[in-house]
Order: C-alpha cells, then structure tokens, then sequence
C-alpha cells in the first residue's frame, strides 16, 4: 500500500486529482462509508479545500458540523500532527467525547471514524477522515493510515507546489467579495464578487448555489479561538486556478462573523511558495530579498554573505523549484506571466 500511494503521489496530478486517485487506492484496505479529505493552510491548519462525500448529511447541516469538528479537540487535525492515526472509539471513553459526534455524527448513523493528518516541518498540508456506519476500525486498518500519511504529505504539498508553475490566470473580479455569517455559521449576506469568488473555489457540480466551505472553516476557526480551543489564526490560503491565490479570513461583526475574501499578498504567496518547494530558512530569505528586486550584491551586502554563498544559494532555490531562471522563480512568487526575454545578467 505505501508502494501504490508512492507511485500515485509521484504522478503530476493536481490536488483534487490526487485525493481521488489516493481515496481509490484506500478503499480496498480501508472500507468506509464516507469521507473528507481536506487541504490545510500549512501555516494555521485551517482546512482550505474540502474533498468530501458524506452522503448521509444533510447539506443544511454543513455548517453545523464544521462548526463542531474546530470545537472538538479529539481527533482534531492539529492535535494528530506527528501522531499515528486514530479512531474515535480508541481515542475515547465514550463517543461523546467527541463534540462533532455527539451533536452531529450520531444522528447521522455513524459508529466510528479513522483520522490522519498529513504534516512535516515545512508545515501541516491536509488532514483524512474516514467515516462507518457498521463496524469500528481495526487497528490494522489505523496502521494502514499511519504507514501511508509521509507519502501522501509529500505528495500534497508537491501538489500545491506545482499551482505555482501553471500559467498566470486572467485577474478576478474586482470589488469587495464579503459575506457574513451567521453564529451557526449560515450564510446571511454576501457581495456580488463573494459569490463569484464562491463560484471558482468550489464550483458546483450542480446548477446551485455553491457550498462556501472555506468560509465556514475560517468562520468555525473563529468561533474555536474565541472559544479557547483554537486550531490556528482563522485565515487560509486557496486555490483559485491558474497560479492564483486568494487569502480567506474571518473577523467578529458583532454577534456575526464576516469573511473576506482577497488576493493573496505578495508575502503570503511567497511563504506558502517557500513552504510548499521545501526551501529552507535561508533560502526563503533570499528568496525573499530577490521579490523586492534586490540583486546578487545588495543581498550579499545586507546578508553579510559573499556573493558566491548567495549565488549558490540561489541556484539551490532555482534547482528545489524547477524554475530555469531567477525570471521565471519570481513570476511564479507573485503570480505574473513571464514573458519578457531576460537579459544574461537576470537569467
């Protein structure tokens, strides 16, 4: 099994193609009724891009249980980084420990649950859970789970490595993209380009209005930090096709929670950038230095390196990235097409 979810991960698959083909590989050695796959921003663990096929929910009971999974901390994705997988039924006394079983899962049929997470130092990428309605999980099955999750963290945050390489998309709508939810998180309001922005982060397979996910995590990311149980800053980083990113982020609007979303900055792309080749701390530095324009002799003078180290440290970034010049590495940070000849001096 570690064989077959290697060979899928080193396939150039997008992340939802990856999840897919990863699922598929699973069900034969873990059987389950449902699932949720998310990606997580590496940097607050808030899921950012749902896979999920829960048929026994109720899609008006979406909200509600996101709500539950930030509020409950067994099994929680940020607390099993680093950690086998776990089951509920061997990671409780009683099943209602868990908050998310005890006010959503149990009506809905569900006897056990399998959860992994899938972190390395770079940063915490997605998290599975594996749904029954019949039978508990064996814990042969958990050692199935633990024994895949390097593999498929590897092969996750390669995944979102490689949005960065895709072409520049033409820009978004412009205007404010805001909705505001309510305290159980159901949508109240929301501005024309927010249902747009909607629409490309998750477009739906049916003519209907488009679940928003990502704003219930950040929505429920909230509600757990004001609670005392957070799992991160309520913002996350997501996909929006093409080498764009958009910054999703929750705030308190009195008794309700606004989420905007935006463009991601030119920091945020390029620590998730950084995170996501596997650069290390001084690389990302001068990575760093080279997007505000510095060259080769100014970011050796303001380093206290040589310009030899910087260069080879450049080169490094350039080798980790795929990225044939420093051109193309920079146009791939800040989402710009990289048309433009490059001088011998630049390349």
């Amino acid at each position: 099994m570690v064989r077959r979810a290697e060979a899928v991960c080193a396939r150039s698959l997008t992340a939802k193609e990856l999840r897919e083909a990863l699922l598929g590989e699973l069900r034969p050695h873990v059987p389950y009724d449902g699932h949720v796959f998310a990606l997580t921003d590496p940097v607050t663990n808030v899921a950012s891009s749902p896979h999920a096929d829960v048929p026994m929910l109720p899609w008006d009971r979406l909200p509600e249980l996101i709500r539950w999974r930030y509020l409950t901390q067994v099994n929680r994705s940020d607390h099993l980084l680093g950690h086998p997988a776990a089951s509920l039924l061997t990671a409780t006394q009683s099943p209602e420990d868990s908050l998310v079983w005890l006010h959503v899962q149990r009506d809905l049929g569900i006897v056990d649950s399998a959860s992994v997470a899938f972190g390395d130092r770079f940063g915490s990428w997605g998290f599975l859970e594996l749904l029954r309605t019949a039978h508990p999980f064996t814990r042969a099955e958990l050692d199935v789970l633990t024994a895949v999750a390097p593999a498929i963290t590897t092969g996750l945050r390669r995944a979102v490595a490689r949005t960065f390489a895709e072409p520049a998309a033409a820009p978004g709508a412009t205007g404010p993209a805001v909705l505001v939810l309510g305290p159980d998180l159901a949508v109240r309001s929301q501005t024309d380009a927010a249902a747009t922005a909607l629409m490309r982060l998750l477009p739906p397979d049916e003519p209907i209005p488009p679940i928003p996910a990502a704003a219930y995590n950040v929505g429920a990311a909230l509600i757990a930090q004001e609670s005392g149980v957070p799992v991160g800053e309520p913002w996350c980083r997501v996909h929006l096709g093409g080498n764009r990113w958009v910054t999703v982020r929750a705030s308190r609007l009195g008794q309700d929670v606004a989420v905007s979303i935006e463009p991601s900055t030119a920091t945020e792309r390029m620590d998730l950038f950084s995170r996501a080749h596997g650069l290390s701390g001084r690389e990302s530095e001068i990575l760093g230095l080279l997007v505000v324009g510095l060259d080769t002799r100014e970011i050796a003078g303001q380093l206290f390196l040589s310009e030899h180290t910087v260069t080879d440290h450049a080169k490094a970034v350039l080798a980790k990235t795929g990225a044939r010049t420093r051109q193309r590495l920079l146009a791939g940070v800040i989402g710009a097409a990289a048309d433009r000849p490059e001088t011998p001096a630049e390349a």
